[in-house]
């Protein structure tokens, strides 16, 4: 079964969160090129050949600090170890430093402009553009008011919820609230039979 990408969680930086859930996503370069393409990180048409395997286990390491991070705040019951979670802002600030990559505007063959970037980017660049969505979401009280973690069975997943009223229990209605739709009706099925 093929992969696709969540990009339903509200940033950047927790759309690199959901590739750990149900299993580790991120397991080749081509999978890495998919998701930076599809995360919009670069142009649709940007070359990413030069990501190699060594390039897993940065956006591994920064999805890591990223989830010490939101998780107190999404689920505020959550227990965190201070030392390591001050380590892991340490460390998102120290990736969010480098430069991004830095767009240009392009004419395209009927004349349209269209953005590409000025130079191939390096993985410090592209791990720079996720690192700052995780300091913008941090510092940011209205987003950081709206983080939640899924309400579903065993689902990691953390969220900004924007729903009218602040309501949304779930990463995904159609994944996670349906599976609890489902249960809810077994259980209802199980309790009238009985």
């Amino acid at each position: 079964m093929s992969y696709t990408p969540r990009f339903d969680c509200g940033r950047r930086c927790l759309d690199l969160l959901a590739t750990s859930h149900p299993e580790e996503h991120l397991t080749s370069p081509g999978d890495l090129r998919r998701w930076i393409t599809a995360a919009a990180l670069v142009p649709e048409d940007t070359p990413l050949d030069h990501v190699t395997p060594d390039w897993l286990p940065a956006f591994q390491e920064l999805r890591g600090h990223t989830a010490r991070l939101v998780h107190p705040v999404a689920s505020p019951t959550t227990r965190s170890d201070p030392d390591a979670y001050e380590a892991s802002l340490a460390r998102v600030n120290d990736l969010a430093r480098p430069a991004p990559p830095a767009p240009v505007a392009v004419r395209t063959d009927t004349g349209v402009l269209t953005r590409a970037l000025a130079h191939t980017p390096d993985r410090a660049a592209l791990l720079a553009v996720v690192a700052r969505d995780t300091v913008e979401l941090l510092t940011d009280p209205v987003a950081c008011a709206g983080l939640r973690q899924c309400a579903g069975d065993n689902c990691p997943i953390v969220y900004v919820d924007t729903s009218r009223g602040r309501r949304r229990r779930w990463c995904s209605s159609e994944i996670c609230g349906n599976r609890e739709r489902v249960a809810r009706h077994r259980r209802r099925t199980a309790l009238s039979r009985a």
